[in-house]
């Protein structure tokens, strides 16, 4: 009687687990599922944000000129604030990820953006103009940080694809402002204001799908990485206990998540809090969400589903890396043509002759070629061993399209911006690289942060001095020289950041 009794109070304690399991699991599933596909229309909409400020203004500079008084050299500066903010702001966006989550500050970027544009047009004078512009530029700097980040951590194995994506939709919004604010700003009354503050409400909608991701925090879409530890100077992966592993896959947004989970902060060995360890992969060079590639036993402490690596691993020293400041003066140079371009261009075919909706609408031409191509450049960059091929070929399409734009700009105008389209997706390869050259996640925290300030620091003075030649020649002869000339440094220190290496091995030598 007592062995029944014993049977009859053991089977209904152990029947509650295989109930639970089979519909906890595909809850869960289909939860991460939901997640992803929000955090992928949460980086998409991001991505078309972040240009719609500079390309609406370069297709209304004119008129801009016009209503707040200001001179060849003063638009100049207008034109070099999208650099000067991406430097001065993008250097802090490592430490804002990992003080708030990168999720968190993306959307905080969001809300600055909205906020920016819809004031800049309303704040009266130059200066109020100029300090509306550059808290938009804020939103806008730290985002171009870290969406590789947020790319590379959450779609590993989708690096090219993802970067293209998220390219393409850059790409998209950069074009789309352009061709559309000058009928937009006639349609809605001819006024200039009303033309470039309607951006607000896209940036806006931006905001909304990386609430919930914010607002769950904990349980938004995870890291995915198994644990790494080093045992006997090798390096090996255990996994991690399936139901830790769940809990932290859905670590990425929440304040803790860029570092360690509360559970490690006592284990033998603490993961630096300058780190960023969640990214780390397995020495095959690629990781998997939420299991590791050896399928080791785990050592008996608490797993957390996070790789851990000891205190005595060096820093990286980004600065001893060659790669990293070849990608650096790369970013840069391309990304003066950029914002010359997006600046300018409009203002070049204005004075050839060639009407204002139809000047507005080349420029979105030129940015439109980075839709498709932006797609193509990141996959096929992933696929070859050496980058160097694609950079001299955009290269060449900017010569040939800075030589036209001198020798016939109205007659050739259409060629001209389909060839600058073509080199300014120069910007996509640029982000593939960063994502390329580096093997951890940290990595590319910290190359993507310096490649991208170090870089737009060096874009500062384009913009800028192409306004004074302008203003002080007269004409566009001098400005498209310098322009042309850009081109050739711009294409040899992009086959040096295109060689097969990491910044990681570079800066241990």
């Amino acid at each position: 009687m007592m062995d029944g009794m014993a049977s009859e109070q053991t089977r209904p304690m152990a029947a509650p687990p295989t109930r639970a399991q089979p519909t906890d699991e595909p809850s869960d599933a289909a939860t991460r599922v939901w997640r992803t596909r929000l955090l992928v229309v949460g980086i998409v909409l991001a991505a078309v944000n972040l240009r719609p400020a500079i390309t609406s203004l370069g297709a209304l500079l004119e008129e801009v000129r016009d209503g707040l008084g200001m001179s060849g050299s003063v638009a100049g500066v207008l034109t070099s604030v999208p650099p000067l903010c991406f430097a001065a702001f993008g250097v802090t966006a490592p430490r804002l990820a990992r003080r708030f989550g990168a999720g968190a500050v993306v959307c905080a970027g969001m809300a600055a953006i909205t906020a920016g544009l819809l004031m800049r047009p309303y704040v009266g004078g130059a200066a109020g103009f100029l300090a509306a512009s550059a808290l938009a530029l804020m939103g806008i700097a730290v985002s171009n940080v870290l969406m590789p980040v947020i790319v590379k951590r959450h779609f590993p194995d989708r690096v090219g694809s993802m970067t293209g994506l998220y390219s393409m939709a850059l790409a998209l919004g950069t074009a789309v402002a352009a061709a559309v604010t000058v009928p937009m700003t006639g349609a809605l009354g001819g006024s200039w204001q009303t033309g470039l503050a309607v951006w607000a409400g896209l940036a806006a909608a931006a905001v909304l799908p990386w609430l919930p991701l914010v607002r769950e925090g904990d349980s938004a879409v995870g890291h995915g990485h198994g644990r790494v530890t080093v045992a006997g100077g090798a390096r090996t992966a255990a996994r991690p206990d399936p139901a830790p592993a769940r809990e932290a896959q859905q670590q990425p947004f929440g304040r803790h998540a860029p570092g360690r989970s509360r559970s490690d902060r006592s284990s033998p060995d603490p993961v630096p809090s300058d780190r960023v360890p969640s990214d780390r992969a397995p020495s095959g060079g690629h990781s998997s969400m939420g299991h590791s590639s050896k399928g080791r036993p785990s050592t008996g402490r608490p797993s957390t589903g996070l790789p851990s690596v000891r205190p005595s691993a060096a820093p990286l020293r980004i600065t001893r890396s060659r790669t990293a400041w070849a990608l650096a003066v790369f970013f840069g140079l391309q990304a003066t043509a950029a914002y010359i371009t997006m600046g300018w261009m409009p203002q070049i075919f204005r004075d050839a002759g060639v009407p204002a909706s139809t000047a507005g609408l080349l420029l979105a031409v030129t940015m439109a070629m980075g839709v498709p191509l932006a797609f193509v450049i990141p996959r096929v960059a992933t696929r070859l061993p050496h980058q160097g091929p694609i950079v001299v070929a955009l290269g060449a399409c900017g010569l040939v399209g800075y030589a036209g734009l001198y020798l016939a700009p109205a007659g050739g105008a259409w060629a001209w911006a389909l060839l600058l389209g073509v080199a300014n997706c120069a910007f996509p390869l640029a982000l593939t690289m960063v994502g390329m050259r580096a093997r951890t996640g940290a990595g590319v925290v910290q190359l993507s942060a310096f490649a991208q300030s170090t870089g737009y620091l060096i874009s500062i003075p384009g913009p800028l001095l192409v306004g004074v030649l302008y203003q002080h020649s007269g004409g566009w002869g001098l400005p498209l020289a310098l322009m042309t000339a850009l081109m050739i440094p711009q294409t040899v220190v992009g086959v040096l950041a295109g060689r097969d290496r990491t910044v990681e091995d570079e800066a241990a030598r």
